[in-house]
């Protein structure tokens, strides 16, 4: 079976790694048959992907004297539509592809924003070098299938594997042929690596946050202050000690910058850790030997949740309640969305909830994580059958 997986970001994006060595651990992929095109090869090469896949550069400069461009560019400066440029990006690289068995769209979240509108005229190229195309382990936004461009899209996938139930509700009325499986993430294997200094295991407290929630709160200076408040209460009230952790490192989009700014303002680190960057299997060990995780990367929190750590979800889209929907019946007291922090305790009320409800909870995470082993071979099967 061959197979190309592509609209993949980088793997300074651990999650984005952890999708495609999943993905190929799931499908039994042969790297000789497997292909990723990648927005950045030299980051995937880092963290060693070219020992999963094949990889080649998704993204290429534009040929300025091809007819593509001329019309990419009238559409741009005429109608104000950058998209057909966008898409001419990825041009290249699909055409260098052929007679491919399965096309993998591994953007898990890419259809939760508004900017989806390039992805259809990439989907198209990309259709005519495969015998099938799948949309896989995705969150898709509701509102963004309003969008008649995307809702035809949607329509043209030959199957569409959902990775939480909000989500599957919203793409099966588009689109009959739609499954829901967990995010192939849940099953990643884990790397023992060394802890940090000042990491206890489980007797730590794992935080992660990311810019791209406070580019989403409603009340500015909020997310931050209930990070300080929550952190305090941890070193003047608790025990435990802190690892801050970070799940994506693009210069663009880097956790470290923000978990450097909250490890300035606290004043005890004899019980900080900051954990450098590490691959997305020994970044899961870390978090598995973690107490409690609060984390605001869907990636980080599912490497908790696979490896039975209670976790509190700092949430701005879909993709985050519907995963803990699909875990513990309900999303609330799990998740709690950026744009809801008002107060500066909120988080650290949602900890407490958390903490008072460990005992449920590590119980819920192990029988779900127990019947979603048992969803292991459906991924394949569905592939090739579904």
């Amino acid at each position: 079976m061959k197979v190309v997986m592509y609209v993949h970001g980088g793997s300074k994006n651990h999650g984005c790694e952890a999708i495609v060595r999943s993905t190929a651990q799931l499908l039994k992929l042969d790297l000789n048959q497997s292909i990723l095109l990648s927005y950045n090869c030299s980051e995937d090469l880092q963290y060693g992907l070219d020992s999963v896949v094949q990889l080649r550069q998704e993204i290429n400069t534009i040929n300025r004297k091809s007819l593509d461009f001329v019309k990419a560019y009238f559409m741009q400066k005429i109608f104000n539509k950058s998209i057909y440029m966008d898409a001419l990006l990825h041009k290249q690289s699909i055409n260098q592809i052929n007679n491919m068995d399965i096309g993998l769209f591994v953007g898990g979240d890419n259809y939760c924003y508004s900017d989806a509108e390039v992805y259809p005229i990439v989907n198209n190229l990309i259709r005519k070098k495969v015998k099938k195309l799948v949309l896989w382990g995705t969150s898709v936004e509701p509102s963004v299938l309003e969008n008649n461009r995307i809702r035809k899209d949607i329509k043209k996938f030959d199957l569409i594997i959902a990775r939480e139930s909000i989500s599957y509700n919203a793409i099966k009325q588009v689109n009959p042929n739609t499954i829901l499986l967990p995010d192939p993430a849940f099953f990643l294997n884990i790397e023992k690596t060394e802890l940090p200094k000042n990491f206890v295991k489980g007797n730590t407290i794992g935080i992660n946050i990311s810019p791209m929630i406070l580019d989403y709160e409603k009340n500015r200076g909020k997310t931050f202050e209930n990070y300080e408040c929550l952190i305090d209460y941890i070193i003047e009230q608790t025990d435990y000690n802190i690892a801050l952790i970070p799940h994506v490192i693009w210069d663009s989009n880097d956790d470290r910058k923000v978990l450097q700014q909250l490890y300035k303002k606290i004043s005890d680190k004899n019980r900080i850790s900051i954990v450098d960057d590490h691959n997305c299997r020994q970044q899961k060990y870390i978090i598995s030997q973690c107490a409690y995780f609060i984390g605001a990367r869907t990636h980080s929190t599912i490497a908790a949740y696979s490896t039975g750590v209670p976790t509190l979800v700092v949430g701005y889209s879909v993709k985050a309640k519907g995963i803990a929907k699909d875990l513990f019946g309900t999303y609330d007291n799990y998740v709690i969305p950026v744009q809801d922090l008002n107060q500066k305790n909120n988080l650290l009320n949602s900890f407490l909830w958390l903490e008072k409800n460990t005992d449920r909870i590590k119980i819920t995470l192990n029988d779900k994580i127990k019947e979603y082993s048992e969803l292991k071979e459906e991924y394949l099967k569905r592939l090739i059958n579904g």
